[in-house]
Parts: C-alpha cells; sequence; structure tokens
C-alpha cells in the first residue's frame, strides 16, 4: 500500500520529467535518475519475447550526460518540439530494503512532434516501465524502460522519451 505522499511524489516525478523533456531543458533530464540509473527504448515485441535488443540503451548517468552532449552539439536533425501525454502512474509494488525505499511504477506515454515547418503527428507511444528510488535529494529513477509499440519509428528519435 502506498501513501499518498509518496503517490505525490510519483506524479510530480512523471510531470516534472515530461516538462523537462518538452521544454528541451536537456542539461536537466540527467539528474531525473541515480548515478547508476539506466534509461532504454525497446520495441514492445522484443520486451515480450524476452529479447534485450533496444534502440537505445544508457546504462548509467554519465551516459545519459552523454547522450545531452550529442543532442546539443554533435547531431544534426531537423529541429522539432516534442509534447509528452502521460498517464497517470499506476504503482505496481513498493519495497523496503537494506538500500531504502523502492517504487516499481508504469504509465502510458504518447510524445506527440511538431517540425518547425509541419503539422504534429505521434512520434512514439508506448509505455513506461520504472524503479523510482528515494534519495536525500528526492525520488530518482534507477531504471527507465520506454517499451513502444510500433514496430515502425521515425528515422530517428533524437530526444529523450
Amino acid at each position: 500500500m502506498i501513501d499518498f505522499k509518496t503517490y505525490f511524489e510519483v506524479l510530480n516525478l512523471y510531470s516534472d520529467y515530461a516538462m523537462v523533456c518538452d521544454s528541451a531543458e536537456w542539461e536537466k533530464w540527467p539528474e531525473f535518475f541515480v548515478e547508476s540509473g539506466t534509461y532504454r527504448l525497446q520495441p514492445r515485441e522484443n520486451h515480450e519475447q524476452g529479447l534485450p535488443l533496444c534502440l537505445l540503451a544508457l546504462e548509467s548517468k554519465a551516459m545519459i550526460r552523454d547522450r545531452v552532449y550529442g543532442v546539443k552539439e554533435t547531431m544534426y536533425h531537423d529541429p522539432y518540439y516534442q509534447r509528452h501525454i502521460v498517464g497517470t502512474p499506476r504503482i505496481l509494488s513498493v519495497e523496503q530494503d537494506e538500500q531504502g525505499e523502492r517504487i516499481k511504477s508504469e504509465a502510458n506515454y504518447a510524445v506527440v512532434r511538431t517540425k518547425l515547418d509541419g503539422e504534429s503527428t505521434i512520434l512514439n507511444a508506448g509505455y513506461y516501465s520504472d524503479v523510482i528510488v528515494r534519495t536525500p535529494e528526492g525520488l530518482k529513477l534507477q531504471s527507465r524502460l520506454c517499451v513502444y509499440d510500433s514496430e515502425m519509428i521515425p528515422n530517428s528519435i533524437i530526444y529523450p522519451i
């Protein structure tokens, strides 16, 4: 059973994450993760079959920071805006161990992409499967797995989902 205060903190984590991604404040994105935090973008078919192949697999906060550097400094792409629409998180479990509180949660998402000279289209849709831990700085992601529904994706996904 999760108390309201913790659930409200989880809601804020999801909301703040989406706002940082939507406002292109890339330097703030790694701060949602602990140092050993992981971020993966995986097709649903692979996930359901237990296959490890991911479109993107960042295995530490250092790798997440490196991705931010790439997005800001080295990747050439058509710029676009994105807008996250995130469903209400569903808490799957709350566990307490020697390392502290661990929350497993899921939430559906859709990310809308708007190119500067075009219309808005769905870039990616699926669900987040998260492990969240309590730190002195508040709730942080130990892992975020973005399981996307369609095998057909745009030729590139540059920004965080």
